[in-house]
């Protein structure tokens, strides 16, 4: 099984987070569960090639 880090808070009622791979595209959910069911379905719809113009976060080794 492949893992992904998310980043995630707690704003009143709700749970919001990102995929770190992908921060620009945020989700939310009603608890901590179901935002992790969304951030799933956000990864699958990022990595699926039909959005367009998809920006990512990477590594660069300079030295």
């Amino acid at each position: 099984m492949e893992s992904k880090k998310f980043s995630y808070w707690q704003d009143s009622d709700m749970w919001l987070g990102y995929l770190e791979e992908f921060p620009a595209y945020m989700t939310q959910g009603e608890t901590l569960d179901e935002l992790k069911e969304h951030l799933k379905d956000l990864y699958k719809e990022l990595t699926s090639g039909v959005i367009p113009c998809v920006r990512k976060i990477s590594e660069l080794e300079v030295a």
